[in-house]
């Protein structure tokens, strides 16, 4: 299969959310407008519509820039999507309340969205935000990453043995390929690199208490069960340039400048809020 083919698959859904909504709003009988590219029982389906798909699916060509297949093939994924969309009216779905919520929340996304373009259209982040905002980035990095190893394991007690055997020079990584109840358990408790932002706190301040090679002398307690920390080694952790991380950097000011914009709304929207 193509990749225009593919495409068409992953966005039958849309296009049939789509069409309900237009089949909720035109009537059956509903003569075929002079612009459009098929009729499918009495409803028409336009050629903006048509064009506006098919620049969606292929990344912004027109019909134009396809070939006679490619455009047939366009075609065939809206009027798919109509057939499916009658027969779910037909079914009585487009009546049913979870259906309707779907559609309502379906346009709520879809408004959300084209606000948030227009509104950024002309608001790109100058160099000197974005250099800002990475400025702030990697003041807030922590300067090192650590490679460690775990044993996870139910219970206390449990945890304070497996800590006495490692005392008396059993190996590390055998303890837990046998003990741990931790997926790592398979790769001698291996954790990987990581920094003390990825891990939960009574972790991560266990792990920054210890040198390379040694291993936690109590059990540390989280909300997965009670482990036992081995530190591997540490290295000094890399920020990214800025280059790499600018387009990153763009979608969080946008992100952000967008936010503040809703908030402005919502401070002079008129809000009566029911008693849930």
């Amino acid at each position: 299969m193509n990749k225009l083919g593919t495409l068409l698959i992953s966005l039958a859904a849309a296009a049939a959310l789509t069409a309900c909504q237009q089949k909720a709003a035109t009537p059956a009988s509903a003569p075929a407008a002079s612009d459009s590219v098929a009729v499918v029982d009495g409803v028409p389906i336009s050629r903006g519509l048509y064009d506006f798909y098919v620049t969606r699916i292929t990344g912004g060509r027109g019909p134009s820039d396809l070939s006679p297949d490619d455009r047939a093939r366009a075609l065939e994924g809206l009027v798919r999507a109509e057939i499916v969309a009658e027969e779910a009216d037909k079914e009585g779905l487009t009546r049913d309340p979870d259906t309707v919520s779907l559609l309502a929340l379906n346009r709520l996304n879809v408004l959300e969205q084209v606000l948030s373009d227009q509104y950024l259209k002309d608001r790109k982040p100058t160099d000197e935000q974005l250099r800002t905002e990475y400025e702030t980035e990697v003041a807030n990095l922590p300067h090192v990453e650590y490679h460690a190893r775990h044993i996870l394991v139910a219970t206390e007690p449990f945890a304070e043995r497996i800590i006495e055997e490692l005392n008396h020079g059993a190996n590390f990584e055998d303890l837990a390929k046998e003990e741990s109840m931790d997926s790592s358990k398979s790769n001698g408790g291996d954790l990987g690199w990581f920094t003390t932002q990825n891990m939960v706190k009574p972790f991560a301040d266990a792990v920054t208490e210890l040198k390379p090679g040694e291993f936690t002398q109590k059990p540390v307690q989280t909300q997965y069960g009670w482990h036992v920390i081995q530190l591997v080694e540490t290295r000094p952790l890399t920020p990214p340039s800025f280059d790499s991380a600018q387009q990153r950097l763009t979608q969080l000011i946008e992100a952000r400048d967008f936010t503040a914009y809703i908030d402005g709304l919502e401070k002079t929207a008129k809000v009566e809020k029911s008693k849930l």
